[in-house]
């Protein structure tokens, strides 16, 4: 066994530290929404039987999300994928996009609740809390792989890019804002939003609330890494993710409103246990 910068080395097999945060963060996510589902009084199986479920078609997701938007600085585009075929696969070499992680995710649970007659709302009001803690440790993996930093910086902070991660214009500039880091700690902090939000208005809450305040806070951390990062695709200074984000934030805050005209006067999530 060896190691490298970017993983171990296990006679032919060789495992990413980008892999192995990544499924720390969908662990520790998965464990966050199982310990919430048993204080629902919800089957905590139900959510570990699910995993994969949300998993396979999640990293499918962020995968075509990736090949659909490539960032201008891999030197790829999305013609060059339709061409090779074969390097769609190749996720080992980076390339993954959030919101086609969440879109492929939501998929499979949507495909798992329906498979086991579960109403698909409440199971994803757990979830959601768990999914920015696990946003945040998967941030990590590209502190790993030096692939998510932005404008050049001299602040305590910075992070040091070496010169072959650079991108082209920025050579000669050795220190970077750490993106990676601010939206990891911003996703903690939404995360802890989203909790206090559920336990202080509890009574006020429908299905599917906290899943549109998920859409109400997420997408703002997002537009804003967006306007430090360097190498994004988009139309012109608007980026691709900042377009999503803002689309995702207007519908959510309109669907939020329209949904309570009225208030909710019994708990939305009463403590039944639910069969997997």
């Amino acid at each position: 066994m060896s190691l490298d910068q970017y993983g171990i080395h296990l006679g032919p097999l060789y495992i990413r530290f980008y892999a192995l945060i990544l499924l720390t963060g969908a662990l520790v996510g998965t464990w966050l929404t199982a310990r919430r589902a048993r204080a629902r009084g919800f089957n905590p199986d139900f959510i570990w039987n699910g995993l994969l479920w949300a998993m396979v078609p999640g990293l499918i997701g962020a995968r075509l999300y990736h090949v659909l938007t490539p960032t201008p600085g891999s030197g790829l585009t999305t013609a060059y994928y339709f061409q090779h075929p074969e390097q769609i696969l190749a996720i080992w070499n980076g390339g993954l996009g959030i919101y086609g992680a969440v879109a492929g995710g939501l998929f499979g649970i949507w495909l798992y609740s329906r498979h086991h007659k579960q109403p698909l709302a409440p199971w994803l009001d757990l979830a959601v809390p768990g999914l920015l803690l696990a946003q945040a440790i998967g941030r990590w993996g590209n502190f790993v792989n030096q692939e998510l930093y932005g404008q050049p910086s001299t602040l305590p902070w910075a992070i040091y890019i070496p010169p072959d991660k650079r991108l082209p214009g920025y050579e000669q500039y050795a220190t970077y804002h750490p993106l990676f880091l601010y939206e990891s700690v911003l996703n903690v902090l939404a995360c802890l939003i989203l909790l206090w939000i559920e336990r202080r208005y509890r009574k006020w809450l429908r299905p599917g609330d906290l899943v549109l305040c998920y859409l109400l806070l997420y997408p703002p951390i997002r537009i804003a890494m967006d306007v430090l990062r360097l190498d994004s695709a988009g139309v012109g200074s608007v980026t691709d993710a900042q377009i999503v984000s803002g689309v995702l934030f207007i519908g959510a805050l309109i669907i939020l409103i329209l949904r309570h005209h009225r208030p909710v006067q019994s708990d939305p999530y009463p403590a039944q246990p639910s069969e997997s």
